[in-house]
């Protein structure tokens, strides 16, 4: 096995629009964003008018319940083989180095192609790619239905792999200076900067291969997570797009029993980001409840039994920095309602995180009372001005932290449902390489 195989990775052919398209209009971002504000893709539609652009590509997920999403589908597979016709997609073999300036910040990643046989995005999966949070199942047909039959693929995936000392790219931004320019353009809608540049020089390619080799070098993987010595290494985890990287998996499965193990299906095009890079920063997701009962907190209690503290608190600002400041052996949560503000605490908590600890139990609950719906929201103020709202309550959440990130999807595998995001909205992944997955 040599050390592409060891690691699932490849390096790509990726195609790119020449320098006489319009980038920014070119470029849109992801498209699970915004799935409930049509406005914003209306607004990039008119934006982009007759340029060439990746949203003729795509299918925003605003539009998945509509009735001519069939039509839709058809469109973005005839967009795909119109523009290769075009001849303005020229093909680069390498890796690409993608900065991204958001937030007054710089995110580093570098755009690899990942075999998809050392992924699978099923629950207890030991494979070299984890799903982090669970795969809806159901969520995946209408992907694959834009995917199957169509000629290239668009990523908006990023993974992660936990690099703290930065090695993997040391060599390649030493020597960034040197590498030929790809893109380098705003774009829209004031979603920052970004730039690309080609990684083809061979000595720089095996240094990203022997650098992501070594993270899972097993004596060392062993020592770093404090684990087994013959546990199956973690090399990447899902940050954004599992549902994404899943459906190509799926696709790979239909095919792989007629095109054979060398087809470029086989691969999917990501983005890989160190997940110590310091633009990346997990943000928790809290949830609110609406239409709830009276009594929810007296039911939580009881189901707790002596398992469980609530106590009132009197300002919300100390109730996020009884939640924000807690230790690793403790689980807070904030719970915002009508009545006042309240510090749950779990004492013999059923899952190894807080969100998990409150999801098992709000699953359970929302299965048994379907007068009552939740929400998943970003934001203090969000979930502030929510919970408080007529019954209504909100739970206020911890972010996961970054030096656990790993060792928890090891040991507990996919996190629980919605347990955090990367990034506000518009500083989510822009579509900007293409990669022929069936040309």
């Amino acid at each position: 096995m040599n050390i592409s195989e060891k690691i699932g990775v490849a390096v790509p052919r990726i195609l790119l629009p020449d320098k006489e398209i319009d980038h920014t209009r070119w470029a849109v971002i992801a498209c699970d964003q915004f799935t409930s504000q049509p406005s914003y893709w209306e607004r990039v539609n008119e934006f982009v008018g007759d340029a060439p652009s990746t949203l003729r590509m795509i299918l925003p997920e605003v539009y998945l319940n509509n009735p001519d999403v069939q039509d839709r589908i058809q469109a973005t597979q005839d967009a795909m083989r119109s523009y290769l016709r075009s001849g303005f997609l020229a093909a680069q073999d390498g890796f690409v180095l993608v900065e991204r300036q958001h937030s007054n910040q710089t995110q580093t990643g570098l755009m690899v192609a990942l075999d998809l046989e050392t992924y699978d995005y099923n629950q207890g999966s030991q494979t070299l790619i984890r799903a982090t949070e669970g795969t809806i199942l159901d969520r995946l047909p209408p992907r694959m239905q834009v995917r199957r039959g169509a000629p290239l693929e668009l990523p908006h995936i990023l993974v992660l792999y936990d690099d703290p000392q930065f090695k993997v790219l040391g060599e390649v931004l030493e020597a960034k200076e040197r590498l030929p320019l790809c893109y380098d353009f705003e774009l829209m809608f004031g979603s920052g900067h970004l730039q690309g540049r080609l990684v083809s020089e061979p000595a720089l390619v095996n240094s990203v291969f022997s650098g992501l080799s070594a993270l899972i070098e097993p004596s060392a993987y062993a020592e770093k997570y404090q684990l087994p010595a013959d546990t199956p290494p973690l090399l990447f985890a899902m940050g954004d797009g599992n549902h994404s990287l899943a459906t190509a998996k799926a696709i790979w499965e239909e095919l792989k029993p007629t095109v054979g193990m060398d087809h470029p299906a086989r691969y999917a095009l990501v983005e890989i980001v160190n997940l110590h890079d310091p633009a990346i920063k997990f943000e928790a997701i809290h949830r609110v409840l609406f239409n709830a009962r009276p009594d929810f907190l007296q039911q939580l209690e009881r189901a707790f039994a002596s398992h469980i503290r609530i106590n009132p608190v009197s300002s919300f600002e100390e109730l996020s920095d009884a939640v924000l400041s807690q230790k690793a052996d403790e689980q807070k949560i904030g719970c915002v309602s009508g009545a006042g503000l309240v510090l749950i605490e779990f004492t013999k908590p059923p899952h190894n995180l807080p969100a998990g600890s409150l999801q098992e139990y709000l699953d359970a609950f929302l299965n048994s009372h379907p007068e009552t719906r939740i929400d998943y929201v970003h934001g203090d103020e969000t979930v502030q001005e929510l919970g408080s709202q007529p019954r209504n309550i909100g739970f206020f959440l911890p972010p996961i932290s970054k030096h656990t990130f790993f060792k928890t999807v090891i040991l507990d595998g996919a996190l629980p449902r919605k347990t955090f995001s990367m990034g506000h909205a518009k500083d989510k992944r822009f579509y900007m390489e293409c990669r022929c997955i069936s040309c």
